[in-house]
């Protein structure tokens, strides 16, 4: 801990310097030296290392990190430790950014054959099929015995555009084990 600016304040309200330090147990001599020190060398080259450090982090737009940095004051000519860098970074506030990792979701099998267009999707602005379907998304779902994907398919009537009943949503249309769960439309409809 830092007795100086407990000692300093007692000074600056005209108290007894000799008995503050003898309170903290600092000599009054250390207490004077601290006083009107000048920054050390080290404190000194740190100020100019910072100063090129901020400067390639800037030239690098924000993206250089301490490794990068370091590697290009060693191509400078300049010899620091790696982690003095990274210090003068963080003190600066400053930090460098990596790429997003590009994680691949889907990927398609060549070998495998085109499936058939079951609900005869129509994707024109007129659709003149009464019972025209539309497949609205697809969910991961993660679970014990594997993902379970569900499509989440719309059965938009004809006369729905103007009134009539809301779009309805199926069940799973694939799953680890067949699905016991019908699809709401399965159910007899009041007449």
């Amino acid at each position: 801990m830092n007795v100086y600016p407990f000692i300093e304040a007692e000074r600056a309200g005209g108290g007894n310097v000799h008995r503050a330090c003898t309170l903290l147990k600092v000599s009054r001599s250390a207490y004077y030296a601290r006083r009107t020190a000048t920054p050390t060398d080290h404190a000194r080259q740190d100020a100019d290392l910072a100063a090129r450090v901020v400067a390639i982090h800037d030239e690098s737009k924000g993206t250089y990190g301490a490794p990068r940095v370091h590697a290009e004051l060693q191509a400078q000519g300049h010899r620091h430790s790696r982690k003095r860098v990274a210090r003068l970074l963080r003190q600066g506030g400053r930090a460098g950014r990596a790429p997003k990792r590009w994680r691949t979701t889907t990927v398609p099998d060549p070998a495998a054959t085109i499936p058939v267009d079951l609900i005869r999707r129509d994707f024109s602005c007129v659709a003149t099929d009464i019972d025209t379907r539309w497949c609205g998304d697809i969910t991961y779902i993660h679970t014990w015995e594997g993902w379970l994907y569900l499509a989440t398919v719309i059965d938009i009537p004809h006369d729905a555009w103007s009134a009539g009943p809301p779009p309805t949503t199926c069940a799973p249309t694939s799953s680890p084990k067949p699905s016991t769960t019908p699809c709401a439309n399965d159910a007899p409809s009041p007449a």
